[in-house]
């Protein structure tokens, strides 16, 4: 396992997939679920259907029951921080947050 992935799944909620780090956040609404890919040096957002199959964080039905990739700029500045914070813990730059795909 990447160190980096070791270092983060020691954070509050973080599990390991191979050469990623994936942790889930409920908020406002909103349900998110969060890559880290250390190959990579990226971070994904992706909202997840609530338990009715529906995501809220969508304009329209058509993902509904599928989690979609979205942009940073619809992301909650709180979970954004807070995803910084954790890479920071985990010695990784959390200047990676940021960076576009």
């Amino acid at each position: 396992m990447n160190d980096s992935i070791a270092a983060l799944v020691q954070q509050d909620g973080w599990r390991a997939e191979g050469d990623a780090a994936r942790v889930h956040y409920d908020g406002g609404g909103d349900r998110f679920a969060v890559e880290y890919y250390a190959g990579a040096e990226t971070v994904l957002y992706w909202t997840v259907p609530n338990d009715t199959g529906v995501t809220e964080a969508s304009d329209t039905d058509a993902g509904a029951g599928t989690a979609h990739p979205v942009a940073r700029a619809s992301v909650p500045n709180p979970l954004r921080e807070r995803i910084r914070r954790d890479l920071s813990a985990a010695n990784v730059d959390p200047a990676v947050e940021k960076r576009e795909i």
